[in-house]
């Protein structure tokens, strides 16, 4: 999928991704090597071959003193698992990022997102991620789940799709359209089971304990997870806690709590709290700007110079290649690719790439119009998702010679309409509209005598659920209140 951040708008379809992971597993390094086994020389070369396409597919690798922190504290962890005996081995890399994510490829490489990182409390927790990362490599729970993919003929790392009822499960046009709303991880990786990720929670716990971190720490941010993953989907309107992001790819946090407070017991271990906090103070929170942002059903980008809004009822999800819409009657999707100054033959193009090459997909007509002074054109193509009837509509604007966007959507037949809002919304947007764009980052502060979780949260740079917002930012659960002299995160805009 197209990236839309302005460094580098990039035209690579999702497939291309998939068959790049299928292509580096093709012969599934580590799939006979006993678990806890050193890295072999095979999956080193695999992991170096395509950590620069991973980086690149999910953010882009973030540097200075925050980057080099994560980086310091994932070797660390890293090192307890006996996978290399030298820090040096492994390459861990902090992600620019807005979603929840962590992941561990083959070879040492472990990955984590700056907003998985600001959710966390201490530097346990930072470690407690990285740690069971770690973890499905040691026990090399990747390569496995490739071989049995492999075994039952599913589609690599294209099977990790997500399901929807408007979407069928063996139909070509129903899994190409699945993949369009694949967001982080799940590029890289099949689900894992909830066996695999018990186990992974243990080592974790494992290697906290070995390297002198409390190791209730891995129950903690479990806790936080679930506590940010139902927040989530409150604000978005959404009945369930269930998101396309790390804990999808990682299932259930909720639910492996417990399990991580019996694996830690007593431990007694070091959390470094003041140390994490200082060191994270300032980082960027939520959307860069330079990858687009949302403000509630609003998404604008400041410098592609564009804005749509969301229709009622539907949420967005902001990833580094694409913003999704989705809805109970529908999904569509923002994205771009080659254009060559001919919206008509663009619109084709969209739809030929969606159908693949197991089934030709074209709309009945394209039609021109103009939208907000822009030039466009779309088509809609009815097809069955092997269940049931379903619209497939493509919706392109120009906004230069060598530059188009696109919406491409999905709803029940019938119902292609209820993106028009979302289509006639699209609109370029004026430099002062641009520079009013600004990000928000992390300020760490220290609760004074009359400090209160109502007035801390009062400073959050957000006009809704203030004080659900701190609470889960800061681990604070149930009645938990602040305690005057300790330090605590909130949001703000950066100036």
């Amino acid at each position: 999928m197209p990236h839309l951040s302005s460094r580098k708008i990039r035209a690579a379809a999702i497939a291309g991704v998939a068959s790049l992971a299928l292509s580096a597993c093709a012969s599934i390094p580590g799939a006979n090597v006993a678990p806890g086994s050193p890295i072999t020389a095979e999956e080193a070369q695999v992991g170096a071959q395509y950590h620069p396409q991973f980086v690149a597919e999910f953010g882009g690798e973030m540097t200075g003193p925050q980057a080099q922190y994560v980086e310091q504290v994932g070797a660390n962890i890293a090192v307890q698992s006996g996978l290399a005996n030298s820090r040096d081995a492994f390459e861990v890399t902090l992600l620019n990022s807005s979603v929840n994510n962590a992941f561990a490829v083959p070879g040492g490489y472990v990955y984590a997102t700056r907003q998985l990182v600001n959710l966390m409390n201490n530097e346990a927790e930072l470690a407690a991620v990285l740690g069971h990362e770690v973890g499905h490599v040691a026990a090399r729970h990747s390569a496995r789940r490739q071989a049995a993919a492999q075994r039952n003929q599913l589609l690599g790392v294209g099977g990790a799709i997500l399901s929807s009822v408007l979407l069928g499960g063996n139909n070509p046009i129903g899994q190409q359209l699945s993949q369009l709303s694949l967001q982080g991880s799940q590029l890289a990786t099949l689900s894992y089971s909830r066996n695999q990720e018990l186990e992974a929670d243990q080592l974790g716990v494992q290697y906290l304990n070995s390297a002198g971190y409390d190791a209730r720490a891995m129950a903690t941010l479990l806790q936080s997870l679930a506590a940010q993953n139902q927040l989530d989907a409150q604000l978005q309107g959404r009945d369930n806690a269930t998101i396309p992001e790390w804990a999808s790819t990682h299932p259930d946090p909720a639910g492996r709590v417990q399990n991580a407070v019996q694996l830690a017991g007593n431990s007694t271990g070091v959390t470094n709290r003041d140390t994490f906090l200082s060191r994270i103070d300032g980082m960027i929170y939520g959307d860069d700007p330079e990858q687009g942002v949302i403000e509630g059903r609003q998404f604008i980008h400041p410098e592609l110079r564009l804005t749509f809004t969301a229709p009622q009822g539907f949420y967005m999800v902001n990833s580094t290649r694409a913003v999704t819409i989705n809805g109970d009657a529908g999904r569509a999707q923002l994205t771009t690719g080659p254009y060559n100054n001919n919206l008509s033959s663009y619109v084709s193009s969209v739809f030929q790439a969606i159908g693949g090459d197991q089934q030709q997909l074209a709309p009945s007509s394209i039609q021109r119009t103009t939208v907000n002074g822009l030039p466009a054109a779309y088509g809609t193509a009815t097809v069955s998702n092997g269940q049931q009837q379903v619209d497939v509509t493509v919706f392109a604007y120009e906004f230069a010679p060598d530059q188009a966007f696109h919406f491409q959507a999905i709803t029940p037949a019938g119902q292609s309409g209820t993106f028009n809002s979302l289509y006639n919304s699209m609109r370029r947007i004026s430099a002062s509209e641009a520079g009013n764009v600004i990000p928000r980052r992390l300020d760490i502060v220290t609760a004074g005598r009359s400090d209160t979780v109502a007035t801390l949260a009062r400073r959050m740079a957000y006009t809704d659920a203030q004080e659900a917002r701190f609470r889960v930012l800061n681990g604070l659960f149930g009645d938990a209140q602040v305690i005057p002299g300790r330090q605590y995160k909130i949001v703000i805009r950066a100036n």
